[in-house]
């Protein structure tokens, strides 16, 4: 089955990203994005929108909260998010990303890790 997943700037300037329901338009098992500062450079974290009160991805969030909505939502992030939502890893498709402790050595575009 496949999803429109989308990545979304709400008005609290949170960014989020999730299962985009056109009907309803809302998203649907919403994860929220962080970034943090490594001497490596940024490192990206996704966790339930809510967490640590929602430990599972099954948050909903109204268009209506919806600052800003991203044209397009890279496939490294698309990708990223169905590894943390379903706990499946995703095979092919995932470019130049490296899924390890080991600092990237020219690989990756250093947005997720």
């Amino acid at each position: 089955m496949a999803y429109d997943i989308r990545l979304m700037k709400l008005v609290t300037g949170e960014l989020t990203i999730g299962k985009y329901n056109a009907e309803k338009d809302c998203l649907t098992e919403v994860a929220a994005i962080q970034s943090i500062p490594t001497q490596q450079g940024v490192q990206m974290v996704m966790l339930p929108y809510g967490y640590p009160f929602e430990p599972e991805f099954t948050g909903t969030i109204e268009g209506k909260n919806f600052l800003y909505r991203y044209a397009n939502t890279p496939k490294e992030l698309q990708d990223k998010y169905i590894e943390a939502s379903s706990n499946l890893t995703v095979a092919g498709g995932l470019g130049k990303l490296q899924f390890s402790s080991e600092p990237f050595a020219n690989a990756g575009s250093g947005l997720i890790k």
